[in-house]
């Protein structure tokens, strides 16, 4: 690597590294500025691979962070979701949709931290297994098996199609002015047969305590929801792109709310993610 400083280089590939195992924006960033507090006491100029070493050295960070987290993560309440990855409109996505999806951080939820990492360095980061075995301090051979069942955890968990970013929008677009008006049928005709919604309050604020599972469950909540008057998209509505696709941040008098959305790939919704931790919320009230 040549010419300007190595870390402000790599810091936004450590910042997107540390998201995807963590979850978190606010922790991605925060890893990225204590490998830079290493990077600052390290004799720099021995380090013959500067990229591969603040890798390193924000894997390890991440994998102490999962482990722990352990016991907080056992405890919270309800289903959790990833904080929400919002991108201006404006602007050209950072990120690709289907590495970011809210699909694909809960598939690797399911993963041990090392099984994560090595998965995240090797089949999203391009890391060859010599470099992981280092990272992680293990054989490469143990690394291989790692990545073999990451990766068939990952395959089934994730979504069959990626969806274009047009099929996206427009199914968006398509369930935000059906909620807007309260078209019920239209809600419902929008949603895949399997579809599911999950909404995340974290004990913050009321949530539903489950997965909701099939199109028959989601439209009986959304239902009740506009039943008793407290459907969140009464409020004001701002587009964003939210974990790769067209998604909505909304404020209402309880606070902010944020949809992120999955297409199947067949024309309808697969998923609706819903947050309303306001810890999960701090970067989109930053920017709203």
């Amino acid at each position: 690597m040549t010419g300007g400083d190595p870390f402000q280089t790599e810091r936004p590939r450590l910042v997107r590294l540390a998201y995807r195992m963590l979850g978190q924006v606010g922790e991605a960033e925060d890893v990225a500025q204590d490998a830079w507090i290493r990077w600052q006491g390290a004799d720099q100029a021995s380090i013959a691979d500067p990229a591969a070493w603040l890798t390193r050295v924000a894997t390890r960070l991440c994998l102490d962070r999962l482990r722990s987290e352990k016991a907080r993560r056992a405890a919270y309440r309800g289903p959790w979701l990833p904080e929400p990855l919002i991108e201006d409109l404006a602007e050209d996505p950072l990120e690709r949709a289907e590495e970011v999806s809210v699909a694909f951080l809960l598939a690797l939820e399911r993963l041990s931290p090392l099984e994560r990492a090595v998965f995240l360095l090797h089949d999203v980061f391009d890391a060859d297994y010599a470099s992981i075995a280092e990272t992680l301090g293990r054989s490469e051979a143990a690394c291989r098996q790692l990545a073999a069942r990451a990766r068939a955890h990952v395959e089934k968990a994730r979504p069959r199609f990626n969806a274009p970013q047009e099929e996206a929008t427009r199914l968006a677009i398509a369930f935000m002015s059906a909620a807007r008006t309260g078209d019920l049928d239209g809600l419902k005709a929008l949603l895949a047969e399997d579809a599911v919604m999950i909404s995340d309050g974290g004990g913050k604020r009321k949530a539903a305590l489950r997965p909701l599972v099939g199109r028959e469950d989601v439209m009986a909540l959304i239902g009740g929801l506009f039943w008793r008057g407290s459907w969140p998209v009464e409020g004001d509505v701002r587009l964003a792109r939210i974990n790769g696709y067209l998604g909505a941040i909304i404020r209402t008098a309880d606070g902010l709310s944020s949809l992120a959305f999955q297409p199947d790939g067949n024309g309808r919704l697969a998923a609706v993610y819903v947050v309303i931790n306001p810890d999960k919320l701090r970067a989109a009230e930053r920017s709203a």
